[in-house]
């Protein structure tokens, strides 16, 4: 456990003093606060959405973010040549399947990043069960999604969440009442957050995005871990100050730029076999 906190203490001060170029394609309703979320812990974030800023900018960053909610038909061109172009220059990449199984466009651009392997897959626990079911690895339950809410509880998507960390060889961080993040060699039970979470816009985006900033400057397991130990933190920190989610959203932005390698590092956790 010692080694992996230090792990997460140099991703923290890596990504601050290095300020990687983490470009993102992501839900549109939540593009404000996934980039200020990846500038408070020292990303430099760059939102776009059609085929070719993408792809030259999937190519020039560090690191990439891919969201898929808020779908609209240019994602169609825009998506595929992304993950392409992400595999070609072995760029690491987050992937959050958001309302995964609804539609055919958002089907169609999931069932192609099988093929090319997300470094880290960000999703709640319906999200994860349900893309593990559409790649084929996790046949003997299935999850429907209900917009971007989860109905089923994160120990429900642990096995689902093991096979997809397998599968593409990076992690997996499900996100709940309690965090899991997995390689599909060890289980991390992160915890912290606070129920205001559910009560913002763009928590679990900016998450994604977040990780995708770490992901830049560490392992895939170490990235994820770090990001959710981070927004733990952050989470708990502003709910005991907020009066409401209006406050909390300030507060969070505040904490998650406020936050030192130690308070990151330290935030409680469990490790687990898988």
């Amino acid at each position: 456990m010692d080694q992996l906190k230090e792990k997460m203490r140099q991703a923290a001060v890596t990504a601050r003093n290095t300020k990687p170029l983490v470009p993102s394609v992501t839900n549109t309703i939540t593009n404000t606060f996934v980039a200020n979320a990846q500038l408070a812990v020292g990303g430099s974030a760059a939102m776009v959405f059609v085929p070719d800023e993408s792809v030259s900018l999937a190519r020039a960053g560090n690191a990439f973010y891919i969201n898929v909610g808020g779908i609209f038909p240019v994602y169609e061109e825009t998506l595929p040549a992304v993950v392409r172009a992400l595999s070609e220059a072995r760029k690491p990449w987050v992937l959050d399947p958001v309302a995964v199984g609804i539609g055919k466009i958002r089907t169609s651009i999931l069932s192609l990043c099988k093929e090319h392997k997300p470094t880290i897959i960000r999703g709640n626990a319906s999200e994860i069960i349900a893309l593990a079911g559409l790649w084929g690895l996790h046949e003997n339950h299935t999850s429907t999604v209900r917009g971007v809410d989860a109905v089923d509880p994160v120990s429900a998507a642990r096995t689902a969440a093991v096979a997809l960390a397998k599968w593409t060889g990076g992690a997996v961080a499900v996100s709940g009442a309690t965090d899991l993040v997995t390689d599909g060699a060890a289980v991390v039970l992160s915890h912290g957050g606070s129920h205001f979470m559910e009560k913002i816009t763009g928590a679990g985006c900016s998450l994604g995005g977040v990780a995708a900033v770490y992901a830049a400057v560490a392992e895939p397991f170490v990235a994820a871990l770090t990001a959710t130990a981070l927004y733990n933190h952050a989470g708990r920190r502003a709910g005991e100050t907020a009066k409401g989610p209006g406050s909390f959203n300030v507060h969070f932005l505040d904490e998650l730029y406020k936050a030192s390698a130690d308070d990151i590092a330290d935030n409680p956790f469990e490790i687990e076999e898988a």
